[in-house]
C-alpha cells in the first residue's frame, strides 16, 4: 500500500475524444469526488439517492471515480461499510489500486468535505453533466449517419429523433425486467379488483357496458375501432375523448387525437354539440338565439373543454414516423393517458414504392410500438371492407381493410355497425348501433347496444325507451 504522505496524484483522466469540433468534454473533477466523499461518509443513504437517480459508474468522467464508485456500489450490495480500508483491500485485490491512483487518491477524496449535507447536488452536477456527454455523443452519431442516411430519410429521421429524446428523459432501463417487477405491478391490479370491486383499471369509454367487458382501455393497449364510412367512428372516438379527458368521477387523462380526416374547428364544432345537446343542424341554421338555453349550454361545453387536457393534431399526410415523434414530444411535456389517430388507412407511407399492405402493416406496428413506448391505450380509427355488407352479415377480424396485421398488433378490436333491423337505403347511423368487441387479449368478447343520437352525433349507453 502506498505511502498517505506521498504526493497527492491526480486521478487518470477519461482517455474518451475531446467530443465535436476538438472541445473538451463537460465535466467537473471536483464534484464527483465531493459526491465520492459523501459516499464514504454515509454510503448507504448516498447511494441508495444515486440509484434513485440512476447514477452509475459511467456517470463519472475520470475512470478513477468510475472505479472507485463500482467498488462502492459492490461494497453496498454486499451489506459492507464504504470503509476506507476496506476499499483499498478491494480495489488492490482487483488489480486496480494503482490505476486510481493507489492509497493517497483514497485518502484525498475521503476526506473532501465533513458533511453529506450537499449530496444532493453534486448528484445533480454529475449527472447533468453525464447527459450532456452523452447528448454530444449521440449528436456526434447523428452527424455521422446524417451523411449517409440510406434511402429511407423518414426512419433516419425518427430513430435520430428517438435517440435524443432517451438522453433528454434519462430513460435508462433493461429491456427485460425481472419478474418481481411486473408481478408487483400486476398485484397493485389485483389488489384494486378485490378492494375496489367494478372500478375500472384503465381509462373510461364513458359507455358502462363497454366498460364492464375491458374494464376500460389499458395502458399500453392498441385499440382498433372498426366500422364502414359514415358509420360514426369519429363521434364515438369524440365521446371518448370527452370521456376520458372529463369524465363523470376519477381523474381526468390527458388525450392527444390526431385527425387525419376533419380540421380540429370541426371536431371542436361537434364536441360542443355533443356535451351541449345542441342540434347541430338547428345551430347552422341560425335557430339558436343569443341568449338562449342552447347558447348557454354551449358556453358552458366551451368552458369545460377550454379547461381540459384535450389535445389535437389535425396535420395531413401524416407518417407514422412523424405522428410519433409529435406525440413523444407532447408527452414529454403533458404526461398522456390517451391518443386517438383518426384514421388508420389516412396515414401517409413512409415508401410510398412498397405494396399498400405493407404500407398499413408498417403503421399498424408503428402504432403499437407507441402504445408501449409511452405505456397508454392507443385507439386506431379503422376501415373495414366491404364483404359484410356484400354477404349481409355482422363484420368480423377478416374484415379490417388492407392489412391482416392490424388484426394481429391489436389488443382490443371494436367493430361498430348497424343493427340487422336497420333500414338499408342510406349507409348511415342508425338511431341504435351495435359495438361487437370481437378481439380482447386479455378479457371477453362480446356485443353490447348503443343508442345514437343523430342531431347531436353522440353515443350513449342503450335504453329500450331511446
Amino acid at each position: 500500500m502506498a505511502d498517505a504522505a506521498s504526493p497527492t496524484p491526480a486521478p487518470p483522466r477519461a482517455g474518451a475524444p475531446a467530443g465535436l469540433f476538438g472541445r473538451e468534454l463537460p465535466h467537473s473533477l471536483e464534484a464527483e469526488e465531493y459526491l465520492l466523499s459523501c459516499c464514504f461518509i454515509d454510503g448507504a443513504e448516498t447511494l441508495a439517492r444515486c440509484q434513485e437517480e440512476k447514477l452509475g459508474p459511467e456517470a463519472f468522467f475520470a475512470p478513477a471515480n468510475q472505479k472507485i464508485f463500482a467498488a462502492l456500489l459492490g461494497l453496498n450490495q454486499r451489506g459492507l461499510p464504504a470503509d476506507l480500508s476496506v476499499l483499498a483491500e478491494e480495489l488492490k485485490a482487483a488489480g486496480k489500486l494503482e490505476e486510481i491512483g493507489g492509497y493517497p487518491y483514497l485518502m484525498q477524496v475521503s476526506s473532501k468535505i465533513p458533511t453529506t449535507a450537499q449530496a444532493g447536488y453534486f448528484i445533480e452536477r454529475v449527472s447533468s453533466l453525464h447527459l450532456l456527454r452523452r447528448m454530444i455523443a449521440t449528436a456526434g452519431g447523428i452527424v455521422e449517419r446524417a451523411f449517409s442516411p440510406g434511402e429511407n430519410v423518414e426512419q433516419f429521421f425518427d430513430e435520430a429523433e428517438a435517440d435524443f429524446f432517451k438522453v433528454t428523459q434519462n430513460r435508462v432501463s433493461d429491456s427485460a425486467k425481472p419478474m418481481a417487477e411486473p408481478v408487483k405491478e400486476a398485484f397493485i391490479v389485483i389488489d384494486k379488483m378485490l378492494h375496489h370491486r367494478g372500478e375500472l383499471t384503465g381509462v373510461t369509454s364513458g359507455l358502462k357496458d363497454l366498460d364492464t367487458l375491458t374494464f376500460g382501455f389499458q395502458k399500453a393497449e392498441m385499440i382498433v375501432l372498426a366500422a364502414r364510412p359514415s358509420m360514426g367512428k369519429t363521434s364515438l372516438a369524440l365521446n371518448f375523448v370527452e370521456a376520458a379527458a372529463l369524465p363523470r368521477k376519477g381523474v381526468a387523462a390527458a388525450t392527444l387525437m390526431f385527425s387525419l380526416e376533419m380540421s380540429a374547428a370541426q371536431l371542436a364544432l361537434r364536441m360542443l354539440c355533443s356535451r351541449a345537446r345542441v342540434n347541430m343542424k338547428k345551430l347552422r341554421d341560425g335557430f339558436v338565439g343569443q341568449n338562449s338555453e342552447e347558447m348557454q349550454a354551449l358556453l358552458h361545453a366551451a368552458d369545460d373543454f377550454s379547461k381540459s387536457p384535450v389535445f389535437i393534431d389535425d396535420s395531413s399526410a401524416l407518417t407514422i414516423m412523424q405522428l410519433r415523434a409529435k406525440a413523444r414530444r407532447i408527452h414529454a411535456r403533458h404526461k398522456l393517458g390517451l391518443i386517438i389517430v383518426d384514421y388508420l388507412q389516412l396515414l401517409s407511407p413512409t415508401d410510398g414504392r412498397v405494396p399498400r399492405e405493407q404500407q398499413v402493416a408498417e403503421a399498424s406496428r408503428g402504432l403499437k410500438a407507441l402504445a408501449k413506448e409511452l405505456d397508454v391505450p392507443v385507439i386506431v380509427l379503422s376501415q373495414l371492407n366491404r364483404a359484410s355488407e356484400k354477404e349481409n352479415r355482422a363484420p368480423k377480424l377478416a374484415d379490417l381493410r388492407e392489412s391482416g396485421s392490424i388484426e394481429q398488433d391489436a389488443d382490443v378490436v371494436l367493430m361498430l355497425t348497424r343493427p340487422k333491423d336497420a333500414d338499408e337505403k342510406f349507409q348511415v347511423a342508425a338511431d341504435s348501433a351495435e359495438l361487437i368487441v370481437a378481439k380482447q387479449r386479455n378479457g371477453p368478447v362480446g356485443d353490447l347496444k348503443l343508442t345514437f343520437l343523430r342531431d347531436i352525433t353522440r353515443f350513449e349507453n342503450f335504453t329500450p325507451s331511446n
